[in-house]
């Protein structure tokens, strides 16, 4: 059966595995880590998403999605142990109503209300313009990748450092990051993401920085294709909160009973 679904590459990145002693540049560690501060609290929340594909050149979307979405992502603190999960719930189009996504680390499961049980989705699959599974558990660059500080450049009004990421595991959805971050505000900037033979697969720049969650934080992420330069995603994010939802909810259990 060909589910259609749509995913979000959301601000706030998840964890997707456990830190390593990975040796690495401790600047570069640093920068990432203060960047991934900005794009997610180290406490459970929860928002809405609208994800919105355009053409190349389009003014008006060819599609739209929306989606009520609860994370989970929580780097070990006080002996408590590392967490990552995130429970995404489709509200439009009509169509998509009750389908549910669940992300347990590295496993992820569609639920819809005309399966008997949750399905295994893969994360490489394609699901809306510049969308792929692997994007809705989207990296925290401080756990799953090695950094090397590159240098600094220019990122429009303001000075960014320049990273080069290699993921630590095979698990991790993209090899090789390029990363930029503003010097002084630790905002993430640009990243593009490249294939194992330094292909650039997509082209990910962060918007709309706004206080969220006792941080200002980024509203909206554009999404390019250039690969095929075929056109772009564009997400934004609205009604953010803090909430903390009981660990039962996210199971397969719970999505198996349309999350009632």
């Amino acid at each position: 059966m060909k589910v259609r679904i749509v995913l979000l590459l959301l601000p706030f990145l998840m964890l997707v595995g456990p830190a390593r002693a990975d040796t690495q540049d401790a600047q570069a560690l640093e920068i990432i880590r203060r960047a991934d501060e900005v794009r997610s609290p180290n406490k459970p929340f929860r928002y809405t998403v609208t994800v919105q594909e355009y053409k190349s050149g389009a003014v008006q979307p060819t599609n739209k999605q929306v989606l009520d979405v609860s994370m989970r992502f929580l780097k070990p603190e006080n002996g408590m142990p590392a967490d990552a999960r995130s429970l995404a719930r489709f509200i439009y189009p009509p169509r998509d109503k009750g389908k549910i996504l669940l992300s347990d680390w590295y496993d992820l499961w569609l639920y819809t209300p005309d399966l008997r049980r949750p399905i295994p989705i893969s994360r490489s699959q394609r699901l809306l313009g510049q969308i792929s599974n692997g994007d809705v558990i989207v990296t925290n660059f401080e756990y799953a990748y090695n950094a090397t500080l590159q240098g600094e450049e220019t990122c429009a009004n303001a000075t960014c450092y320049r990273l080069a990421l290699v993921r630590k595991s095979p698990e991790v959805t993209y090899p090789k990051i390029t990363y930029l971050v503003e010097k002084d505000s630790y905002r993430p900037f640009k990243a593009v993401y490249y294939s194992l033979d330094d292909r650039p697969l997509k082209e990910v720049t962060y918007h709309d920085f706004k206080p969220l969650l006792g941080k200002v934080r980024p509203a909206k992420i554009v999404v390019t294709d250039t690969r095929h330069g075929s056109g772009y995603s564009v997400m934004e994010y609205s009604d953010v909160r803090f909430e903390s939802l009981p660990l039962s909810n996210f199971t397969k259990e719970y999505i198996q009973r349309g999350g009632n």
